[in-house]
């Protein structure tokens, strides 16, 4: 009896990311021939509530991939693999206690807040880089245009995905 409430559930579950996975992949295939730019995937994931690091994401889109790469992802190649992600909840958002501590060691003072060429040093200089364009994305939400600086706290709130 358990077994087939588990059974239902898990189906329950599948169509639900189903029809999630459906409506994220649908924003970004412009020419509605269910298929989206490779560059998007990333997007698309994120908006699902994931967030893989760059080498997950780059395993993740060869893994979706045709074997001569198009560009483009097929949405029948990209919905079994990411209703499996989903299920498996791989690549849980960092919990914001942890994202809060990670900004504090950044801000030794606990100002709470970093300059916004200080926020650029740290996110272009250390670590998994930051490209250019994630830097101009980042800093469009994340930077205080009165300030000139990042208020770390009310970013992390921001990014925060709600897990319910």
């Amino acid at each position: 009896m358990a077994d087939d409430r588990d059974r239902e559930g898990t189906e329950i579950a599948v169509a639900e990311f189903h029809k999630k996975i459906k409506e994220a992949f649908e924003v970004f295939d412009h020419e509605s021939n269910n298929t989206v730019d490779v560059r998007e995937i990333g997007t698309i994931i994120r908006s699902l509530g994931c967030c893989p690091s760059e080498g997950e994401l780059h395993d993740l889109i060869a893994e979706v991939e045709e074997e001569e790469p198009t560009g483009y992802i097929r949405f029948e190649k990209f919905l079994p693999v990411m209703t499996e992600v989903l299920l498996e909840r791989r690549y849980r958002p960092i919990p914001e206690d942890i994202l809060h501590r990670a900004f504090e060691v950044l801000d030794p003072a606990k100002r709470g807040f970093l300059s916004k060429e200080e926020l650029i040093k740290y996110m272009t200089e250390v670590g998994e880089r930051f490209s250019q364009e994630e830097m101009e994305e980042m800093l469009s939400a994340a930077i205080d245009p009165e300030s000139n600086s990042i208020h770390y706290k009310d970013y992390i709130t921001m990014m925060v995905v709600d897990e319910n």
